[in-house]
């Protein structure tokens, strides 16, 4: 079976990829950077999942029957590691954005990078 050219997993890969580098590269606000940088994360794990996915694919547990066809674990694993590292570093990040707003009541980049001492 042949699979057309577009691909709507990859596509959608894509789009959340090219969506968070756009937020991360044309904003300013520090919160609407990691919400980039998570969208960012969440095309990439879409991709993880993605290249595992086999059609028609059995669950990869030792069993007696003979599956030839079986769905890769190995992606879903790093999926599951890149979500656990990616909420930690997002609450480490929005708990910085916090503390750069009490020190200088704002949270513009550009504003933020003055920040000396």
């Amino acid at each position: 079976m042949t699979q057309g050219i577009f691909n709507i997993p990859f596509l959608a890969v894509a789009a959340l990829i090219g969506i968070g580098l756009y937020i991360i590269v044309f904003d300013r606000n520090l919160i609407k950077l990691v919400i980039g940088i998570t969208v960012l994360q969440a095309g990439v794990n879409l991709f993880l999942v993605s290249l595992g996915y086999r059609q028609h694919g059995g669950v990869p547990i030792y069993t007696n029957a003979c599956h030839s066809n079986m769905v890769l674990p190995v992606p879903q694993a790093l999926t599951l590691t890149s979500i656990v590292i990616g909420v930690a570093i997002t609450a480490f990040m929005l708990s910085m954005i916090m503390i750069i707003y009490r020190h200088t009541g704002h949270i513009d980049a550009k504003k933020s990078r003055k920040l000396k001492g």
